[in-house]
This record gives structure tokens, sequence and C-alpha cells, in this order.
């Protein structure tokens, strides 16, 4: 009982968000999680029904794409994770598999500690981070505490035609060293919102529900567009 009470206060809190904080913010903050942890969450969901892990690991990979908001979670990042790896770059995606409901499996960046992830990541120099953000306008918010690689990717992104943000909210600033961005062998990275105007236009149509965005045939231009920016930034 106490379980059910604790994801209707959850949801609640979602809907209750004001429209500036649902601006910037696709998924609840760690305030609002369900789970605090993996360990938590795992102790609920059943791997295989509700989510899934997947990685892949090139020997000798020195940057990895993360999604840790995959699946239904967070669309399309795990799509745009994947792709972005390619056969050259570490992969790694929590997905969320739900037939409804999950969001609940959002854990925020900051305690995303699954164990697969955070050995993808330490493995690596340099992290990117995808995530979904609210809002109509297309637009990316590009934090992380890698200084240096935030600033090529901006420029990298708006070069190839596409809006970014001159600021970036606090709360999705990606700057804290407990960030799994943050976590690679430098201790810095860097994390990616894309607005869910910019998901939609990624997708024919404008669709992000779980069966269009997993048929690579209903990607758009800009989909490999921005891929191709971001990769090129990491050089």
């Amino acid at each position: 009982m106490k379980r059910i009470v604790s994801i209707a206060v959850a949801n609640l809190l979602v809907i209750g968000l004001t429209p500036a904080a649902h601006a910037v913010s696709a998924a609840p903050a760690s305030a609002r999680d369900v789970y605090a942890d993996y360990a938590e969450l795992s102790a609920h969901e059943v791997e295989g029904r509700d989510y899934r892990r997947v990685q892949r690991v090139p020997r000798g990979a020195k940057a990895a794409h993360i999604a840790i908001h995959g699946g239904a979670i967070e669309p399309p990042t795990s799509q745009l994770a994947d792709h972005a790896a390619g056969r050259r770059h570490a992969y790694y995606s929590f997905e969320g598999i739900k037939a409804t409901g999950n969001s609940a499996l959002h854990i925020t960046s900051t305690h995303f500690d699954e164990p697969k992830a955070l050995k993808v990541v330490a493995a690596v120099d340099y992290t990117v981070s995808w995530h979904a953000a609210a809002g109509a306008d297309a637009t990316t918010y590009v934090g992380g505490r890698d200084k240096a690689l935030v600033k090529r990717v901006t420029a990298g992104l708006r070069a190839a035609g596409f809006a970014v943000s001159a600021s970036v909210p606090e709360e999705i600033g990606g700057d804290s060293p407990r960030n799994i961005a943050n976590r690679n062998r430098r201790g810095m990275g860097v994390q990616l919102e894309i607005s869910r105007g910019q998901r939609e236009r990624f997708f024919d149509g404008g669709k992000l529900n779980r069966a269009w965005i997993e048929n690579p045939a209903n990607r758009t231009k800009a989909f490999y567009r921005y891929v191709a920016a971001v990769n090129r930034a990491l050089g």
C-alpha cells in the first residue's frame, strides 16, 4: 500500500508542475522520483517486462553515448544515443518498456547508479548523456562539466542549423560530480537536454510513440544531421 501511495503522490506532483518548470523538464526531478536509486527500482520492477538494460562496448572505445532515461521514459533518447555510438563509441541505455507508466522508472542523473552503466562510463574519457526536455520550441540545452566539449557541441549544433539555448537552467545543468555524465575517467562529460519540439522534428509526422521511433524508416534528415554534429564535436 505504501508503494501505491508513493506512486500516486509522485504523479500528483508531476501534474502540478508550474508551466515555467515544465518548459525545461520532461521528467520528474529527484524529489519526485518514485525510486531513490537502482536497487530500489529493481526490487519493485521486473527486468525484461518493465525495463531493460542495453549496452555495447567496442574495444578501445574512448567515448560513450548513454540514455539513462531511454525507451519510453524519454523518447527517443535511446535511438539517438544508439545511432551516435555506432560501432566506434560505447553505448548504454536503460529503457522503459512498460505498456504505460514508464515515467515511474525515471531516476535522476545524480542518483542513477545502475552498475552496468557506471562500469561503461568509468571506462571512457568522454560521455554524452542524452535526455529529453519539454517545450514546443525546437532547442537544446547543453550542460555538463566538460566545458570545452560543451562549447564544441554547442557550436557544432548551431553550425548544423539547430537552435541551442544561450543558458541552461540549473536543474538540468548537468554539472554535479555525482551526475553519471561526469563519472568517466576525466570526471567531466556533456548532458544534452533536447526539447520536445526538437525531438518531434527527428521523425516524420512529429510522432514520438514507441512503435514509431523504433522504426528507422521514420527518421528525418534532421535526426542524422543532429547526431553527426554531436559526433564531430567529439572528434
